[in-house]
């Protein structure tokens, strides 16, 4: 069973730059993550998400990541500096929107986005929550033009 500090040490390296070693690591905590750790689960298939080079696995990712936080409870995510679960929906709303709308799935797409900007005033005023806000402003743009 991975517990949180692997689970962030291969987010470490993922967002480090190492791509291949960060997939293989959190692949690792993935298959030793028990089923029912919603949260550890979230957060792997979040970031795991954004190292696919397949468009269709990033997608399958960041379904299961939002299936997964789906299922947490209200502070789950503290061991990761996250204060309350909602916290981190706009994230996982935010990318799932993203990667729907490179899929070509525009209605998909702004369900996403529309759940995302609903949940972004639980979203601290920090650095994190600016960049969130600013891609899922990004990504209304992208959807407005998209049709």
């Amino acid at each position: 069973m991975t517990d949180w500090n692997d689970a962030l040490a291969a987010v470490a390296v993922a967002v480090g730059g190492d791509r291949v070693r960060g997939r293989e690591l959190l692949m690792g905590c993935w298959n030793d993550t028990v089923e029912s750790d919603h949260s550890q689960r979230c957060v792997l298939a979040h970031y795991l998400a954004d190292l696919q080079e397949d468009l269709d696995a990033e997608v399958m990712w960041d379904e299961l990541a939002l299936a997964a936080y789906q299922q947490t409870d209200a502070l789950a995510f503290s061991p990761i500096g996250v204060a309350s679960a909602e916290g981190f929906a706009p994230s996982l709303h935010l990318n799932l929107g993203d990667a729907y709308l490179r899929q070509g799935r525009v209605e998909d797409a702004r369900s996403q986005l529309t759940a995302g900007l609903a949940g972004a005033d639980a979203l601290a005023g920090d650095g994190y929550a600016a960049m969130v806000r600013n891609g899922l402003a990004g990504l209304q743009q992208r959807v407005t033009a998209a049709g």
